[in-house]
């Protein structure tokens, strides 16, 4: 059984992991190999660790961590959500979605928005987020990658 709780900064390592191997399994018909290699390349920064103590959470599997998402509850912005890609198809990115969800409820937002990569588009659509047209996200890494900006307006 799937459960989320607050990422600790003992998570980082897993997170970082979960996050390249998931691009890699997910992101290869839509993006360059180049594009791929860019965006897993590096290592774990001061600034990812204080990200993920503030704003992370986890999905855990006996107590094993197979995925993440964040939400910064100031501007309704999700992201980070990754999940292990041999827990694909459980329902993990779905539980956090509405976990996340309903954390914005908690904190009155109206709304969230997302910068979704080009094949996990189709999946938020399915969770009620609305966006169609393609725009460029600018990664800190200094690359850039084809997204699709999304919104989904909540009940509050």
């Amino acid at each position: 059984m799937i459960s989320i709780r607050k990422a600790r900064a003992s998570d980082v390592e897993a997170i970082y992991s979960i996050r390249s191997r998931s691009i890699l399994a997910k992101c290869a018909d839509f993006y360059s190999a180049q594009q791929l290699q860019m965006w897993t390349q590096g290592s774990v920064t001061n600034e990812f660790i204080a990200d993920v103590v503030d704003n992370f959470f986890v999905s855990v599997i006996d107590n094993k961590v197979i995925g993440s998402g964040k939400l910064n509850t100031a501007t309704g912005m999700l992201d980070a959500i990754f999940v292990e890609p041999e827990c694909f198809g459980q329902g993990a990115a779905k539980k956090m979605l509405a976990f996340l969800e309903a954390l914005a409820i908690e904190h009155q937002l109206s709304s969230l928005k997302l910068d979704s990569t080009l094949n996990a588009a189709s999946f938020y659509r399915s969770c009620g987020f609305s966006g169609e047209q393609v725009s460029t996200y600018h990664s800190p890494r200094g690359i850039s990658l084809d997204c699709v900006p999304m919104y989904k307006n909540l009940s509050v």
